[in-house]
């Protein structure tokens, strides 16, 4: 029996698993791999600390350091995939694709998300070539280029308003005739002299040598091809949260999300909390995910003892 099982290691996992070991509750981590979606980053510069580190050297930071605490008060489990999550009275049984179940007082999902690809000729190809999926991260080695956005919500508006602080234009594209972004915010962007929007667009591929040069879609309105030179392309189409076990255990939003209290991270049901891109918060980013998981740990850490 745990005081507490941790499920995810990227930011929020590691930085969760640290702080309850230090806090010397009987800890369990599991996680198939660590890192989370920055692993497929080639470099990192805004992990709070490091000015420069690799998408892998930040996975092996986070696992060197939650391997420094394992011992009486953590153990890990890296390699098994959380299958089904259940509670009943105030036990909470997790099952994993090992057929394995483990049983804890408390439980802090973190198991992130994963980003929408871009569907388009040649976009694997280019990943990390030219083709981001992160704005913060990359979004700085693109100064004075042209650059494009796919997506018309928030997070595409939200990106764009970004690089138009450096790059030399910011084309955003999108596929559908309105966009989902706040009407303020769309506005307010259109009156920059060095953005455009495109509507309409069924993206066709991409093009380049070693690196992106170009974008060609097809207008769903004139059936016509347009070309779109760039050297950067950040696709902002939208987040897919793994979040599959959790459903009919707690809730959740319209893209099964799951609901936390902002305050303390806690969800619907007592005993259950969760951290980083699996939640509904409105910002998701490594330094983020590892502070919201550090406080639901220490909301966490004073209901286990007022639970035992």
């Amino acid at each position: 029996m745990y005081d507490l099982i941790i499920l995810g290691g990227g930011p929020a996992g590691a930085a969760s698993a640290v702080y309850a070991a230090r806090k010397q509750l009987k800890t369990l981590l599991i996680t198939s791999e660590f890192g989370g979606q920055s692993t497929v980053s080639e470099t990192i510069y805004n992990w709070i600390g490091t000015p420069e580190i690799s998408g892998a050297g930040l996975g092996e930071s986070f696992k060197k350091h939650v391997l420094y605490y394992k011992g009486p008060f953590l153990d890990i489990i890296e390699g098994e995939k959380v299958t089904a999550v259940k509670k009943e009275d105030k036990i909470i049984t997790i099952t994993t694709d090992a057929g394995k179940d483990y049983q804890t007082l408390s439980t802090l999902v973190a198991t992130g998300s994963g980003r929408r690809k871009l569907e388009a000729i040649n976009a694997d190809v280019f990943e990390n070539k030219g083709i981001t999926y992160c704005a913060s991260c990359d979004g700085p080695l693109f100064a004075d280029q042209d650059v494009l956005v796919i997506g018309g919500g928030n997070a595409g508006f939200e990106t764009a308003v970004q690089l138009l602080a450096y790059c030399k234009s910011v084309t955003l594209v999108h596929r559908s005739s309105e966009f989902r972004a706040d009407e303020i915010t769309v506005e307010k962007i259109l009156e920059n002299p060095k953005f455009k929007a495109i509507k309409n667009a069924e993206i066709l591929r991409v093009d380049g040598e070693q690196f992106v040069s170009s974008l060609t879609y097809k207008d769903k309105i004139t059936f016509e091809e347009h070309t779109l030179p760039a050297t950067g392309i950040f696709v902002e189409t939208g987040q897919t949260p793994n979040t599959d076990f959790m459903k009919n255990v707690v809730d959740m939003d319209s893209i099964n999300k799951i609901i936390v209290d902002p305050m303390t991270q806690m969800t619907s049901v007592p005993g259950i909390w969760a951290a980083g891109d699996c939640t509904n918060g409105r910002y998701h980013q490594n330094n983020i995910a590892a502070g919201d998981a550090v406080k639901a740990l220490e909301d966490l850490y004073i209901w286990v003892h007022k639970n035992k």
